[in-house]
């Protein structure tokens, strides 16, 4: 079964739960959709999108249903994915307080402290935040395609005004929408994917484009894009800062990435992969979105890391290419 097969599979499933969570982000109410699918009764596992115009917990259901036998617990972010998208300052402190009460919630609602979990691009960078802050949060991360900087500062090589500037314009009445609408039309996500997103141009389908479509053209989808685009959800400031939190990190991590990732991005990837202790596979093709396009490469990667049983999977800093 192809995973695009398996997502579409995974998606009309019975099997899976969905489920709202009741959040709210200094009064204004911002409930977030997760879904819970899998194995009742095993272990499980907080699964996190990547961050982006486009970004939905849709991502990752095929990688889901290749660890079926887990009980995977996938969320959207605030403002993204079927999420509500009121018209908010989206910034570090909302990404971090969302992360730090979905755990809460989700550690009462299975009863366990801490469990497992897979990231992806900025959410992996979150993922370390949490845990270097607030140690045994997590048994073990699973860090896919991360990054901690986004696009503008990136393409910029770090913080500039203008791109408060960018990010008020778009937040603005009527003007803002049409440049908005004029950043995500088809021609533009299209282009975006087959640059940064997949490897494989086919394996953005018409069908598939249309459905991330769909995402763009919800009411208030700007706010927390632009948020993204321009910077606002960067979890750290610099490489030094990210770089620290990983290394107060003292539960095992496994980074996962592909050789077709934007070259800016890649090098922040090795840097991490070049710490003691981080376990780090360069698999053979992949870039940004490879945690759906390479889910069935992924999968058993990321289940012998979870059971401990994958090669060299020992404690040891250990790197490849597959």
């Amino acid at each position: 079964m192809s995973d695009r097969v398996a997502a579409v599979t995974k998606a009309s499933s019975p099997s899976i739960e969905p489920i709202t969570f009741a959040w709210s982000w200094r009064g204004t109410p911002v409930p977030v959709a997760y879904e819970v699918s899998g194995a009742a009764g095993a272990e499980p596992i907080l699964m996190l999108p990547a961050m982006s115009t486009v970004s939905t917990r849709d991502e990752l259901r095929a990688l889901a249903h290749h660890l079926e036998h887990r009980r995977c617990i996938i969320t959207d972010w605030p403002g993204f994915g079927d999420t509500a998208r009121p018209r908010l300052d989206y910034d570090r402190a909302l990404c971090r307080g969302f992360l730090e009460e979905l755990v809460a919630h989700l550690q009462g609602g299975v009863g366990r402290r801490s469990f497992p979990v897979v990231a992806c691009g900025h959410a992996a960078a979150y993922a370390i935040d949490l845990e270097a802050r607030q140690p045994g949060t997590f048994t073990r991360l699973v860090l896919i395609a991360p990054t901690w900087r986004g696009p503008l500062p990136t393409m910029m090589s770090g913080r500039r005004p203008v791109q408060d500037r960018i990010r008020r314009l778009i937040h603005a009445p009527v003007i803002g929408e049409l440049l908005y609408r004029l950043n995500v039309s088809r021609p533009v996500v299209r282009m975006m994917y087959r640059r940064h997103v997949f490897a494989d141009p086919a394996f953005l389908t018409d069908d598939l484009l249309a459905d991330r479509m769909r995402l763009t053209r919800q009411s208030g989808a700007r706010f927390a894009s632009a948020c993204f685009v321009t910077g606002a959800l960067d979890p750290f400031d610099d490489r030094a800062a990210f770089l620290t939190a990983a290394r107060r990190v003292q539960r095992p991590i496994l980074m996962l990435y592909g050789p077709d990732t934007p070259p800016k991005s890649r090098a922040e990837m090795e840097a991490l992969a070049a710490l003691p202790g981080i376990e780090s596979r360069r698999l053979g093709q992949g870039t940004l979105g490879m945690a759906e396009e390479l889910a069935g490469e992924l999968a058993p990667l990321i289940d012998g890391f979870l059971s401990g049983t994958g090669p060299d999977f020992s404690g040891h800093n250990a790197h490849g290419t597959l």
